[in-house]
């Protein structure tokens, strides 16, 4: 019988740990506790407690900071998470000396640090500058869409929310109707249950939009006009974003180029960045103002995207003296060196420029039009003849007087059987047991209608009576879009 090595389970062994120990020099960490140790001014904090002669002894905030800001650094934003950290990671547990703060310690402590942030930053910045870490030659600025803790289902002005008010009385009131023909049909309670659970939903919503609109008045834009707020967090906006459309913020920071120093940053409830470039850098010029450098963007140079790219914050640029490096929206089609930029493009699957480009529909100008005939030639080759009840078309300025007084109908397709490479971007309804495309109504008159121009060889349709068969829909098109029908 084999023989293993003796263990059990129930054997005790006493690890000395020291946590100054724990932390050691020339790490992240270590810099950090030296830092909020005899650097950063605390004494901001001391005004939020009074507990001097009564109450419990209050988590010492050099301590929340330094499991704060060490979590950041490490991608960790979650307070569950940074309290679990502190019983569990060695490296947590010696920057808080092993003092455990609970994980709703940790969240009022972030969610009420706005006023005294402010003061901590510029403490680090100062910390910085004389460390010589910031340039001042060149800054660069950006911004990143970040999501929050609120529904964009809960978005919208006040006639939007007044319009949600009205519209869930009617259901409230439609729900008690079923409600009592339920009691009077002795329906199953589990039913009943469910309805009346229904109607304490909506109108505890109604309660909630009517409070919103009770307390706070028409958010209104930079242009003066009403735009949406929200009702669980009335600060961010609805922002356009690689993911879709988010409720959230937009994230803005200005960094300095010689070691990448964050000197300013701010969170704005806005979706266009180009709004925000103005301010961003009043910002900044504010942070180090406190430092006593009374115009550090004087002279220095700026990078931006072209998403900053206004009339307006280039001639603030201009009137302020910065040299500016700001890209325009157009940039990439002038330069002939984006021209195969797509090519180096990663080809993750799940990526958007991944995905193959739909192929469009035939435009009008790719068949040749016969005005003495009344027919047309396809992509393919092929005749497209007259059938069906005669449609007067519709002149625009540039229509010729016979083509004024031209009528089309509805054109039929010969190509049952073409083979013709083009027929991938012909309509399905060419080859139908019926072939005939029939001619869409014009959006704005009930009478269907058709432009054409004058141009040789071209049939075009007006821009308020554009056939809904030449709209782009993926690879189902039609050869016969701007035929005569």
């Amino acid at each position: 019988m084999p023989r293993y090595k003796h263990y059990d389970y129930s054997q005790q062994k006493l690890l000395p740990v020291s946590f100054e120990k724990q932390i050691l020099p020339g790490s992240f960490e270590y810099t950090l506790n030296e830092l909020i140790d005899h650097e950063v001014d605390l004494k901001v904090f001391e005004d939020r407690y009074h507990n001097d002669e009564t109450g419990a002894p209050a988590y010492d905030p050099a301590i929340l900071l330094k499991v704060i800001l060490y979590a950041y650094s490490r991608g960790i934003t979650q307070s569950r998470e940074i309290a679990r950290l502190c019983q569990e990671n060695i490296v947590f547990m010696a920057l808080s000396a092993d003092t455990t703060p609970h994980f709703t310690t940790i969240a009022n402590f972030i969610s009420t640090l706005e006023h005294e942030i402010v003061s901590i930053y510029r403490d680090v910045l100062l910390i910085c500058d004389e460390a010589g870490l910031i340039g001042r030659e060149m800054f660069a600025i950006d911004g990143v869409k970040l999501p929050s803790n609120a529904s964009k289902e809960w978005s919208g002005t006040r006639a939007d929310f007044q319009k949600k008010v009205k519209k869930m009385e009617r259901a409230i009131s439609y729900l008690v109707k079923r409600h009592r023909a339920a009691d009077e049909a002795d329906d199953s309670e589990t039913l009943k249950a469910a309805r009346a659970k229904q109607i304490k939903t909506l109108k505890a919503s109604v309660a909630k939009v009517k409070e919103f609109l009770k307390d706070r008045p028409e958010k209104l834009g930079a242009s003066g006009k009403p735009i949406q707020s929200n009702i669980t967090d009335n600060e961010s906006a609805k922002i356009k974003s690689g993911k879709g459309v988010i409720q959230g913020y937009a994230g803005m920071a200005v960094v300095d180029a010689r070691h990448q120093v964050i000197v300013g940053a701010q969170a704005f409830g806005a979706g266009q960045e180009h709004g925000l470039f103005i301010p961003m850098l009043e910002h900044t010029r504010e942070s180090f103002e406190a430092l006593g450098d009374y115009d550090v963007l004087k002279g220095a140079g700026l990078l931006a995207d072209s998403g900053m790219h206004s009339e307006k914050n280039l001639e603030y640029l201009f009137e302020n003296g910065i040299d500016g490096f700001v890209a325009d929206t157009r940039f990439r089609k002038r330069d002939p060196r984006f021209a195969t930029a797509a090519r180096h493009r990663p080809t993750r699957p799940d990526a958007p420029w991944a995905k193959p480009k739909a192929r469009g529909l035939f435009s009008p100008k790719d068949f040749q039009l016969d005005p003495e005939q009344r027919f047309c030639i396809c992509p393919a080759g092929k005749r497209l003849y007259r059938n069906g009840a005669n449609v007067r078309g519709v002149a625009t300025t540039e229509l010729s007087s016979a083509a004024q007084n031209a009528t089309v109908s509805v054109a039929r397709c010969a190509a049952a059987a073409c083979a013709n490479p083009t027929r991938a971007k012909c309509d399905r309804s060419c080859f139908s047991s019926s072939p005939r495309l029939t001619l869409p109504a014009c959006a704005a008159r009930s009478t269907p209608m058709l432009a054409v121009t004058n141009t040789p060889g071209a049939w075009a349709s007006s821009s308020r009576c554009l056939p809904t068969s030449i709209r782009r829909i993926g690879s189902a098109v039609s050869a016969c879009a701007g035929a005569p029908r």
